[in-house]
């Protein structure tokens, strides 16, 4: 039989890497064996850029290996050396602004905020914006106590963002907007501007509120990730029922749910049948029927009965936890774009700063002009010139695309292979369980010189084993019939060739026609060309040097298959069907779908035409996660079919957790989308912050003004990444 390919020796081996668009500190990384690993959960994290300014500080204590902070799950992950205490971290975390609790301990879920909690949450910008409506009301007859109301004003308010600064300072980040901040409002104080100095604090604070709430709706897919897991679980226990937390289940523990209750962990049905919601992992809207020993996924919803399920799930492995792990991992892969702005705003902050330097001491040292004038523009042009907007652009919009996409079931890891699927402009599919079922029925046998089940029990011998779906097909016909399969000796897999074994002494061969080495009569040549031609793959039997007969299979092309390559071929990509079969075989179907093909490729094949491939074009590759993990290796990007196995996920950049290959056009759609986002976000930030630049220069703007445009230049570029997170393909 014509192997498809070998497993892979390791899964470690088979990762798929993105070499062109990963940067090498962000593939899988191994702590020493002197570390140790901690994680906490991180409260009063906004924005990414907090995220960034909280890393920053925790990698520069000393003893700190590799620290990294999850946005999305509000997670730090510290490896620490041994002998560095965690309450260090803890110590830094809390002087930077972000406090930490040990992440085994069970996570408060969010209550809904009342008025009174919204209130008091925002009391600090209702004091100030009162006190500023004070100050405005007693100027016209007490303007001394207007002035100093203003002042009292921004010197309390600015009290913690100074506070701020200076620990972020001290911990590594000096060019914070809480330093920008603190300086323009402090230089407004001096030049006598007590209104402007307090409008900038308003400004400064109503902006960060913003952000926050845009952290909270970016969020919000991962929480509802979360909480598809309920709390608790009823387990039975010797007949009785026991409710128990869901976090205690272990495998093999027997659980009963009822009608329109979650499963709270992987399992196995043990129900005779019963039918279940999976639309909040899959996306598919119509509950699906399941039979006994079906595997259910955790955070499905029991539609029509109550039934048991086995647990087979640990904790913490769960579909919903692994879907969880995903995403954070994709966060520590940065698109390309994301990285190149996070180098930029390196030296763009302290470039602006001394630009803005250089604005206040030049006119007054060189032209004679007023120092009140210069100083006041110089720091609206430090306001101007913080790079939040710019920074934030890339992250809110990946961050986004990330979860839009996790919602519909379709798992991508990180920033740099969404960015890649934007530009995918060519496909290649495996056949076999990618455009077909993957469940091949034996259709034909043919036998010559022994007895039809003869031929079958032998044929089965030398496959029983074997992983191969045609191999597992076979002998399940066999076992079907009722056939005893006897014991095979001396079995040896030739890849892309076939398979051989002693049975009773005589070699037993099942072979690829195109590689079998006996000599076919005109009879066997027609009746194999007849059944490759209606698309079914063929294998010559033969003993002891004699063919003795043939066997064919047909897979079932998969419904949604002739759909997405007609609408990949819309959107300008083209689609390559790759497969070991025969070319008559290949060709039928290949036809069928109406997409090119390569046929009677081994392994290696595969590969090689891949990596040709890839070097004119963005080629991603379409496989089973296992069989084909050698090509999506060589591809530009790897997707990977397959439940949300943790092989898919493992050995791909991104996986169809459902199998519902016209994911995979939707997928493109809002990488593409993602992509143009990005693009919106980066225009419209650096657009208005010329537009201001110019006018702080001329005297046109003042500070308050700067502030605005930074606060609302970042908090509408969140939200227009925001709009993602809405997503609706046209295709599916």
């Amino acid at each position: 039989m014509c192997i498809k390919s070998q497993r892979c020796q390791s899964l470690k081996s088979c990762r798929t890497e993105l070499s062109s668009a990963e940067p090498a500190d962000s593939h899988t990384y191994r702590a020493p064996e002197y570390a140790t690993k901690h994680t906490w959960l991180v409260s009063k994290m906004d924005c990414p850029s907090c995220a960034q300014k909280l890393e920053k500080a925790i990698n520069n204590i000393d003893g700190v290996i590799k620290a990294k902070v999850l946005f999305v799950s509000e997670k730090l992950v510290v490896e620490l050396e041994k002998n560095t205490l965690s309450s260090v971290v803890e110590q830094v975390s809390k002087q930077t602004g972000f406090p930490l609790t040990l992440a085994d301990k069970p996570k408060q879920k969010p209550r809904p905020k009342t008025w009174k909690g919204t209130i008091k949450s925002s009391a600090n910008i209702l004091s100030i914006s009162g006190s500023i409506a004070i100050g405005a009301m007693v100027s016209n007859f007490a303007p001394e106590a207007s002035y100093w109301i203003y002042t009292f004003t921004c010197l309390l308010g600015l009290y913690p963002v100074s506070k701020k600064a200076f620990q972020l300072a001290k911990n590594g980040t000096t060019f914070a907007i809480e330093m920008l901040i603190s300086v323009a409002a402090l230089g407004a104080l001096y030049l006598g501007e007590t209104l402007e100095a307090a409008m900038v604090l308003l400004l400064f604070l109503i902006g960060e509120r913003l952000e926050a709430y845009a952290a909270s709706r970016a969020r919000s897919g991962v929480q509802a990730l979360m909480d598809l897991v309920p709390e608790t679980a009823t387990l039975l226990v010797n007949g009785e029922r026991v409710i128990t937390a869901a976090e205690q289940l272990q495998p093999d523990n027997i659980i009963e749910v009822s009608p329109g209750d979650r499963i709270p962990a992987d399992g196995e049905l043990l129900s005779q049948s019963a039918s279940f919601d999976e639309s909040a992992l899959t996306g598919e809207s119509i509950p699906v029927e399941r039979n006994r020993g079906a595997n259910i996924m955790a955070g499905t919803v029991v539609v029509d009965k109550v039934v048991e399920i086995r647990v087979t799930s640990r904790q913490g492995e769960n579909a919903i936890d692994r879907i969880l792990h995903l995403i954070e991992e994709a966060e520590s892969r940065k698109a390309p774009l994301e990285r190149f702005l996070d180098k930029f705003s390196r030296w763009y902050t302290p470039l602006m700063m001394l630009m803005s330097l250089m604005v206040i001491i030049t006119p007054p040292l060189l032209f004679g002009q007023q120092w009140e004038v210069w100083v006041y523009r110089g720091l609206a042009l430090l306001l101007i010139a913080c790079p939040c907007a710019l920074v934030i652009s890339t992250p809110a919009a990946i961050t986004s695309g990330l979860a839009s996409a996790a919602k519909r079931g379709a798992l991508i890891k990180g920033g740099a292979a969404l960015e890649l699927l934007g530009r995918i402009d060519s496909v290649a599919f495996d056949k076999t369980g990618t455009l077909t079922e993957g469940k091949p029925q034996v259709t034909d046998i043919v036998s010559k010189k022994i007895p039809q089940k003869e031929l079958i029990a032998l044929a089965a011998a030398v496959e029983v084993g074997s992983s191969h779906p045609l191999a597992l097909s076979l002998v399940s016909k066999a076992q079907d019939s009722g056939i005893e399969i006897p014991k095979a000796q001396e079995k040896t897999t030739l890849v892309g060739i076939g398979v051989s074994g002693m049975v009773d002494n005589q070699k037993v061969e099942v072979m690829a026609p195109s590689k079998c080495t006996y000599m076919l009569t005109n009879s066997e040549s027609t009746q194999v060309e007849e059944l490759e031609l209606q698309g079914k793959t063929v294998v010559i039997v033969a003993i002891a040097g004699r063919v003795v007969g043939l066997i064919a299979w047909q897979d079932t092309i998969r419904e949604e298959a002739e759909n997405t390559v007609a609408i990949l071929k819309g959107m300008g990509i083209r689609s390559t069907m790759l497969t070991g079969d025969n070319p008559r075989s290949a060709k039928a179907i290949a036809d069928e779908l109406g997409m090119s093909f390569k046929a009677s490729l081994m392994p290696s094949d595969k590969v090689t035409y891949v990596e040709q491939l890839a070097q004119q074009n963005t080629v991603a590759m379409v496989g089973d996660g296992i069989n084909d993990a050698p090509a999506m290796k060589a591809s530009s990007i790897g997707i990977a079919m397959g439940g949300g196995t943790d092989v898919a996920l493992e050995t791909a950049d991104a996986a169809l957790a459902h199998n519902r290959l016209v994911e995979l056009p939707a997928m493109i759609e809002l990488s593409r989308a993602t992509l143009n986002n990005i693009r919106q976000n980066i225009a419209f930030a650096l657009g208005l912050k010329g537009i201001f630049l110019v006018t702080s220069l001329f005297g046109i703007t003042g500070l308050w003004v700067a502030v605005l445009a930074d606060s609302g230049a970042t908090a509408l570029v969140t939200l227009n990444a925001l709009r993602l997170l809405r997503f609706k393909s046209k295709f599916t």
